[in-house]
């Protein structure tokens, strides 16, 4: 057993209407005047506004920010804090999935100590704590409400850099799963299989714990078990709180065990292509757990029983089954089926050439090199090596 600590230093909400608890929870904050961060589907649909307005029938003063685009940049962040030092705010609320998530905890940062995200790249940069935080997320994916890490994308180099600080870590929490019913089918999916995979490495990463392990069994059991029929309906509320809370308890247990190949290599094809992030990681996936079975000392079975609809037994259990299992729930709930799809869906501009994309791989697996995930997956991993799977998922 790896010699482990743990601290969950946070105040976490979570039920049904609970963002009606949200001016309690910035009064306990001390704060007087929010800075509300979103993105502009959530303004669109009035959720911005709600939320404004409870604050403000509580005496609460507020300015609003939501020009925040999907894999957020470093320019993005430059006009948020820009934004938030004009307004005179004293905290801050990020409202939405992950990329608002990522700019607020960004924000939180360069508010408070100044200079550019980029300066506090890498582990333990953050010299303090930041501007006071409230997070509420309405996907169930990211688990940034509970995470140490904010990954905001610097056009300039085309990659997505990570900052990774408990000080980043929200103050409280407030998981709505009303909040979730709205979203579409296939944001509701690429959430939900990027919150299970955040599980699934943890609970295969050489850095796993008992404690991670309690947060990612739980993890991939609830969102195992849900996430297809929360595809299906939104509208199910005891299938979103199940997936609200299993990424919670994925976002919990991969901040203290980190992740794998898939979030190492997904991170520079959405730098690279745009491609969303949990789409990214999902065809990814399949390939990587075929890489690691090799690995496998008996927990893919626990992984293949949370997903699989027929559950199978030890002695009848063979590692590639859990591969398949992946590429069929995958295949359940929309996801693209290979990497090559997913990046040409992604394109803004027309089809994406095969030869486009192998130029890409190079750089693309110098990047995935870069990232600490790649030294706690259970297999390890060359830089050749992550060509040739960038090259299988394709």
């Amino acid at each position: 057993m790896n010699e482990f600590s743990f601290s969950v230093p946070q105040n976490i909400t979570v039920g049904k209407g609970s963002l009606a608890k949200l001016p309690e929870i910035a009064k306990k904050s001390g704060g007087s005047h929010a800075f509300l961060m979103s993105g502009p589907h959530l303004e669109k649909m009035g959720l911005v506004e709600k939320a404004a307005n409870s604050l403000k029938s509580a005496g609460i003063a507020v300015d609003t920010f939501t020009d925040i685009e999907g894999n957020p940049s470093v320019e993005t962040v430059d006009k948020a804090t820009a934004a938030f030092k004009e307004a005179g705010a004293d905290f801050i609320v990020a409202f939405g999935g992950g990329s608002p998530m990522d700019v607020a905890k960004a924000v939180g940062v360069t508010a408070k100590y100044g200079g550019s995200i980029t300066e506090y790249e890498g582990a333990h940069k953050v010299p303090g704590p930041i501007i006071p935080l409230i997070a509420i997320p309405t996907t169930a994916g990211t688990g940034s409400e509970v995470t140490a890490f904010s990954v905001i994308t610097d056009h300039s180099r085309d990659y997505k850099l990570t900052v990774f600080s408990y000080e980043i870590l929200p103050a409280y929490a407030i998981l709505d799963a009303e909040l979730l019913t709205t979203a579409p089918a296939s944001v509701a999916a690429a959430c939900g299989i990027d919150a299970f995979i955040h599980a699934e490495e943890a609970y295969i990463s050489t850095a796993a714990s008992p404690f991670s392990d309690a947060m990612a069994e739980k993890a991939m059991s609830l969102i195992g078990k849900n996430i297809r029929r929360f595809v299906a309906n939104r509208g199910d509320i005891e299938a979103a709180e199940s997936m609200l809370v299993g990424s919670l308890f994925a976002g919990i247990a991969f901040s203290f065990a980190r992740l794998g190949n898939v979030h190492a290599m997904s991170h520079p094809v959405s730098a690279f292509f745009d491609v969303p992030h949990g789409v990214a990681n999902a065809v990814l996936l399949p390939v990587i757990a075929e890489y690691n079975a090799l690995a496998d000392h008996g927990r893919y079975l626990t992984i293949y029983n949370d997903i699989s609809p027929v559950p199978a037994y030890e002695d009848e259990f063979e590692p590639m089954m859990l591969v398949d299992a992946i590429r069929d729930l995958c295949d359940d709930i929309g996801i693209p089926a290979n990497l090559t799809e997913a990046i040409n869906n992604a394109s803004k501009t027309g089809p994406v050439s095969a030869e486009e994309i192998e130029n890409k791989i190079e750089a693309m697996a110098v990047d995935a090199m870069k990232s600490g995930n790649i030294a706690v997956n259970p297999r390890s991993s060359r830089q050749c090596d992550i060509k040739m799977l960038y090259r299988k998922a394709l």
